[in-house]
């Protein structure tokens, strides 16, 4: 297959608005991939790639050469290349790795190069999410979309779920089992504004357990062998030897479970994610930065335990294994209840002790991994700031001709100017999106650029956010966490905007 054919079939998912819509145009594509090609279009129709990371950054990507006339490139050796690029490594390895770069990329059309600087950048936003790739797996392969959901529960990694039902139907996915060092998609939590939401959504009694602001980790052992997996399954064993050592020091040596890692400070308070996160991704070093900033593990689940699998099992069953298995103090501490004002005061405890909120579990419910739902339920308590909105860029996918990422500010009283914080886009509902492209482009301030246009610092809005963070990518050195729209506050002057003292006042 050629690589055009599955940009052309991208195009066509952006452009369709209805979720059936998407569904079968990429359906029909799968229809007639061939066998070595199904797990590569659906990891590019994912925005992934087969490959995951290949060391390519915006600097390799910019002066590449003119575009072919004329698609001839193929999926397979598209990928072969980027196999290829993955595999640099040593002395001279920025050089390589942009010249074939730029062997890639002369072998493309101008729409093929559109297409692969998003995938390579991580911005294809087509709306082709998991749920409708699921869909659309099911509907041309004829499976149910529940063995699809399934097998990907246990395999983890859709586009190799995609490829062996497009192969072998039904038969073929039943044949995925939870295999001791092969990660599983984790499961997810759905949200509610408050406690009481959260408790009745799980129909109380309900398991509350400590939201730890670290990263997502998920342990596998066989025998004297620990791997540690993360959110997006990737290996950092070699970065965590403190949560290896600690899985080793178990009773049972076949086992799965989930948890998280988090960096903390003596007092028992957490640090900065951004310390976690470093910690994590640092492969060099580690004996070092284990001294200096040591890691905590603490287990919420169980998936295996003693060579037995405990997916389908209810929470509670999971639970009591788990609790046979690791000793309190590496356990996410949990509260049974179904006591409102005794959950909200749990709720209370935790966010004073400087995490992140609470997961409430319904005590039925089986690990249905890579789905969200109402087994589990995130409570954060909301922060909300008034913020300045200095710039906003244009849209991808649906938000194309919409101005929709807002450069968000606080205002500055010793300068009289205002300080940038980041951006967001989330939010902001199709109504919002087109009353303030209307009005951004009356707040104009110089010439718009291809991707971004400057405003008068004028219109107020109302964000919510989990937190500051510490962050040199802006110059307040620091950062909004999951911003969000709330809405315009057209009551309020820029000059009634909260303060960088204030923002700051709020950072971890």
């Amino acid at each position: 297959m050629l690589l055009i054919d599955v940009v052309r079939v991208s195009e066509a998912v952006t452009r369709t608005s209805a979720r059936l819509g998407k569904i079968g145009h990429l359906a029909e594509l799968l229809g007639r991939v061939g066998p070595g090609e199904a797990e590569i279009a659906i990891a590019y129709l994912s925005g992934e790639l087969p490959q995951r990371q290949i060391g390519v950054g915006w600097r390799t990507l910019q002066e590449l050469p003119g575009p072919k006339l004329a698609a001839t490139a193929t999926l397979t050796g598209v990928d072969a290349l980027l196999t290829r690029i993955k595999a640099v490594s040593g002395q001279g390895s920025q050089a390589a790795r942009k010249a074939l770069v730029g062997e890639l990329f002369a072998g493309l059309t101008s729409q093929e190069q559109a297409f692969m600087l998003k995938l390579l950048s991580g911005e294809l936003r087509q709306g082709a999410l998991d749920g409708v790739m699921i869909e659309a797996v099911a509907k041309a392969s004829g499976a149910p979309s529940a063995d699809v959901r399934r097998a990907l529960t246990l395999r983890g990694w859709l586009p190799a779920v995609g490829a062996a039902a497009l192969a072998g139907g039904v038969a073929q996915l039943r044949e995925f089992r939870l295999e001791v060092g092969r990660p599983v998609s984790p499961m997810l939590a759905g949200s509610a504004p408050n406690v009481a939401a959260a408790l009745e959504k799980a129909r109380t009694p309900a398991a509350l357990e400590w939201k730890l602001d670290g990263i997502r980790v998920q342990a596998h052992r066989s025998g004297g062998d620990v791997r540690v997996f993360t959110r997006t399954l990737d290996d950092i064993t070699a970065q965590v030897p403190e949560l290896a050592e600690a899985v080793l020091g178990l009773p049972a040596d076949d086992l799965v479970l989930d948890g998280e890692v988090i960096a903390l400070r003596p007092d028992g308070r957490p640090h900065p994610f951004q310390v976690t996160a470093a910690r994590t991704s640092s492969r060099t070093n580690v004996a070092r930065l284990r001294e200096e900033t040591p890691l905590h593990v603490f287990f919420f689940d169980a998936l295996r335990v003693g060579g037995a699998d405990l997916l389908d099992l209810p929470y509670s069953e999971r639970q009591e294994a788990l609790a046979r298995t690791v000793p309190p103090g590496l356990l996410t501490p949990r509260l049974v209840t179904s006591d409102p004002a005794e959950a909200e005061k749990f709720f209370t405890d935790v966010v004073r002790a400087g995490h992140e909120g609470l997961v409430v579990k319904s005590l039925t419910s089986p690990y249905a991994a890579g789905r969200r739902g109402a087994g589990w339920i995130k409570v954060k308590p909301r922060h909300t700031l008034d913020l300045v909105v200095l710039a906003a860029e244009w849209g991808h996918g649906r938000r194309e001709g919409k101005l929709s990422n807002l450069h968000l500010g606080a205002r500055d009283p010793e300068t009289g100017g205002f300080v940038m914080l980041g951006k967001t886009f989330k939010g902001l509902t199709d109504e919002l999106l087109a009353w303030q492209t209307e009005r951004f482009l009356e707040l104009a301030d110089g010439p718009a650029d291809e991707w971004t246009v400057t405003l008068r610092p004028e219109l107020v809005v109302e964000i919510a956010f989990d937190g500051v963070q510490r962050s040199p990518r802006y110059p307040g050195g620091m950062a909004l966490r999951f911003a969000r729209v709330l809405r315009y506050r057209l009551d309020k002057h820029a000059s009634d905007a909260d303060t960088v003292e204030t923002v700051r006042s709020l950072m971890i």
